[in-house]
């Protein structure tokens, strides 16, 4: 049978370990179980008798020597266990007497898998029982699939008094269509990921749990559901309401217990793969079980009559484990794929992607509306429940959530509701190839450190105002710095074994005294499958694998530098950074020697100025051949220096017409990571592009981006300026531009929680309270600048203090710019100002 794991867990059976995996597949929801497993971690072989020592009385393990060693070239042995609990025992135990243990937080189930290349797609095998809403199978047997399921999603939200002890409603809302996987495969014509590497290793593959890896097809599939929509109230249908006029999807209940009880039903009814919601986890689940609890009403929304399970993670997050169904939530799902706004709040994503919102008046006072709704109109209540469940049911459809999260599991085997987790994809990827060829992973973190790893050269800018500024850029720097320097953990244990005798030519240089190996290495050909597999996807015009890929990519880099990655080493880190750096520097060097000026780098981006008139055709031109004659200077640097194939690979990317790198404020230095271009759209259209300026930050209000935008516009196309400049002064002295000097700033934290630095919108969101309004955390404030300070929307009562915004607004946007062109805010101003 094909199927897709959904969740696992490892329980203690009579004989050994269970692994129940809940499986999404065309006949419906399985559930695998693979009996008589062993869990095992690694020690080193010297280290036995001391080992057998520390864990006398312990029963329930078992020590085999395996043809493995450890990143120093040890020998080491694989110590098993039949329960979960005497592994724990044994790791501590071990710990107290300081015997170093390898890869001992692997969990047993999620070994079993990566040892198998099984990333989302499986084929089981077993004998097979029918229960009701699914099918069990006993003494599984599981192997790499490529199978891409058709998941259904219920989203839910719920409604409640603003201090959340007390449900009034919960909306439940499927679509027709949930999900639609495509038809792609990750890699036309080359080695799946998952399938790579799959020789045993030596002496280690036999032992319960490991298995080589085999191929198999991939399937497609899509289908069709029937839309469901419900909202639970609980209270009584309005009696002055026609029975005509009610929406179909209201069903009242009594009370809450009753609306629990409805709430389980239903959810088993619809049966979803996917709860959705927005802080889903974080606020609706964490209240309807502490609801539940206090009600004694047990919430079996699992499959086979699993109970929701919460558990408290790093900082605020919190995690839902459900069998057989994953919890996704949208905003945390939204992050993982890059996307980016200026607040995550439900109303502001749903009108920036679905140009509508909530269905409610008073968006910002929520809270309070919402009451007032179950007490005088609950029918409004339950049309505004359900659109919060439409809203992100539409937003998982318009950013292809889903499908994205697929084809990340189908590349690195993390569990679609996996937050982050670039660490545990990098293991899924690297330990089963590392373990084939020789080696165990280094005790977790334990690499080199304290040395040069810094992060993307930034070069010191050249400020001012350009014509014709073309910006080459390296296509996936770090991942092409890999590749090309066969920069790899496996590689550098081999590379120092090999470098120690003195035999340096054979390997590669590397910084902070790396060293790594030509041939044996494994992250290189990762890397090179992935990069195949993008270029098949961008030509597809796939932007699910696209996306899904790139991250993946990017983050190798990152986990080798995170003390959170086992194979943290700034041996590793500090390969690709300075080395990015040197090709950054050396390759500024090199078209300055063409007669052009770099004015300023970026990590993997040069922006040069030609410094001559011409045309749009001309500068294309240029850009061209500067990248084609530097890739060439690059392949043959590396063919020459090192001996190595060069994989980097520079792009012409843009030609701005106008480019502006301003200074630091209060100095004559030229910034970093802010300037603004103009460039010429699809259609020929000038079109200004802004990067860290004022414009594109959600911290300054409404009328200084405006402001920046027109006035950029104007001296970029060369129209008059100096009247726009005064007019908007005029206009705002005469307070005709008050509705665009809002600020709009969120509460990180409660209002009880700033004490010390009490900033303007926690002034601004105090002062509303002392009036009545109320706010949580993650709220936005819109407040003025009065001459009484920061007051709020609705509660104006001092005048506006304009002289701020003239000089924390208007004043540095303009001065960003107006001394390129021999201007000053102040001085087009002084006299108009005076005036008022």
């Amino acid at each position: 049978m094909q199927g897709f794991v959904l969740t696992h867990h490892c329980v203690d059976g009579p004989s050994g370990l269970s692994f129940h995996i809940w499986l999404q597949t065309p006949q419906g929801p399985v559930l695998a179980v693979v009996q008589d497993q062993e869990a095992v971690f690694f020690i080193r072989s010297e280290d036995k008798e001391p080992v057998r020592a520390a864990l006398t009385g312990l029963k329930g393990w078992r020590l085999q020597a395996l043809e493995l060693k450890n990143p120093a070239g040890e020998p080491v042995s694989g110590l098993y266990f039949q329960r979960q609990r005497t592994l724990v025992d044994a790791r501590t135990r071990l710990a107290e007497k300081g015997l170093a243990c390898y890869e001992d937080d692997v969990r047993p189930v999620e070994r079993y898998l990566m040892e198998r290349f099984i990333c989302g797609g499986v084929e089981v095998s077993g004998v097979v029982i029918p229960h009701k809403g699914y099918r069990r199978i006993d003494g599984a047997v599981l192997k790499r699939g490529d199978y891409l399921p058709t998941l259904r999603w219920l989203s839910l939200d719920i409604e409640t008094t603003m201090q959340a002890d007390q449900i009034f409603s919960v909306g439940l809302y499927a679509p027709h269509v949930v999900s639609k996987t495509n038809n792609s495969k990750i890699a036309q014509g080359e080695k799946a990921v998952q399938g790579e590497g799959s020789a045993q290793a030596k002496g280690f593959v036999q032992a319960k749990g490991f298995v080589q890896a085999e191929g198999s097809s991939q399937r497609d599939g899509s289908a069709q559901s029937q839309a469901f929509q419900q909202v639970l109230m609980v209270g009584e249908a309005p009696l002055n309401a026609p029975l005509t006029d009610a929406p179909p999807f209201i069903h009242y209940v009594a009370d809450e217990r009753s609306l629990l009880q409805a709430l389980v039903e239903q959810i088993n009814a619809q049966d979803p793969d996917l709860l959705i919601g927005w802080n889903v986890v974080g606020f609706d689940l964490t209240v309807l079980q502490r609801r539940a609890d206090q009600l004694g009403v047990p919430l079996k929304i699992g499959r086979a009559g699993d109970k929701l399970r919460l558990r408290d993670g790093n900082g605020n997050l919190r995690f839902a484990t459900l069998a057989g169904r994953l919890v996704l939530d949208g905003i945390d799902a939204l992050k993982a794929a890059t996307y980016s706004f200026e607040s995550f709040a439900l109303e502001n994503v749903a009108q920036t992607l679905l140009g509508r919102g909530k269905k409610i008046e008073h968006v910002n006072d929520r809270g309070e509306e919402i009451t007032r709704l179950y007490r005088e109109d609950k029918q409004a209540l339950a049309t505004y429940n359900l659109e919060d469940c439409r809203l992100v049911s539409d937003i998982f459809t318009q950013t292809c959530l889903v499908e994205y999260l697929l084809e990340r599991s189908r590349l690195t085997g993390l569990a679609l509701d996996k937050i982050g987790g670039s660490a545990a994809a990098f293991d899924n990827l690297y330990l089963p190839r590392l373990h084939r060829g020789g080696y165990v992973a280094p005790v977790y973190a334990s690499g080199e450190s304290g040395m040069a790893s810094p992060g993307g050269y930034v070069m010191e800018s050249r400020p001012g105002l350009f014509d014709h500024v073309l910006v080459l850029d390296f296509k996936s720097l770090y991942p092409s710095i890999i590749r090309s320097f066969c920069i790899d953990p496996m590689g550098l244990f081999e590379g120092l074994a090999v470098a120690s005798t003195s035999a340096q030519s054979e390997v590669v240089p590397g910084f902070n005294g790396a060293w790594f190996d030509r041939q044996q290495h494994i992250l290189p050909g990762l890397l090179a499958t992935l990069w195949a597999a993008r270029d098949v996807a961008k030509a597809k015009r796939d932007e699910a694998v696209s996306r899904a890929i790139k991250i993946i990519m990017n983050s190798f880099y990152g986990v080798l530098g995170s003390p959170l990655c086992r194979f943290f080493d700034h041996r590793l880190s500090g390969s690709i950074t300075l080395r990015g750096h040197q090709i950054l520097t050396e390759s500024a060097a090199f078209i300055e020697e063409q007669g052009y000026q770099v004015i300023y780098g970026d990590t993997d981006s040069l922006f040069i100025w030609l410094n001559r008139t011409c045309d749009n055709h001309g500068a294309d031109a240029i850009g061209t051949e500067l990248s084609r004659q530097l890739n060439h200077w690059w392949t043959s640097r590396l063919q020459q220096e090192f001996g190595l194939q060069s994989f980097l690979e520079i792009e012409y990317e843009t030609h701005y017409r106008r480019f502006l790198m301003p200074t630091i404020r209060g100095s004559e230095r030229g910034s970093k990571k802010r300037y603004c271009g103009l460039v010429e759209d699809s259609e020929g259209q000038p079109k200004l592009v802004f990067k860290g300026l004022e414009t594109v930050r959600s911290d300054w209000t409404p009328l200084a981006r405006k402001f920046q935008q027109e006035l950029y516009r104007r001296v970029f196309l060369g129209e008059p300026y100096k009247d726009y400049v005064r007019l908007i002064v005029e206009q705002l002295k005469a307070g005709r531009l008050d509705e665009q000097l809002y600020y709009r700033k969120r509460l990180r934290r409660s209002l009880a929680d700033y004490q010390k630095n009490i900033p303007p919108q926690v002034q601004a969101a105090r002062f509303a309270e002392s009036q009545g309004q109320r706010f949580r955390r993650g709220d936005a404030v819109r407040y003025l600048i009065t001459l009484a300070g920061p007051q709020p929307e609705g509660f104006i009562s001092s005048p506006v203090d304009y002289d701020h915004y003239l000089e924390r607004q208007l004043e540095p946007v303009a001065d960003g710019l107006l001394p390129f062109v021999g201007e000053g805010f102040k001085r087009l101003t002084a006299k108009q100002i005076d005036l008022f």
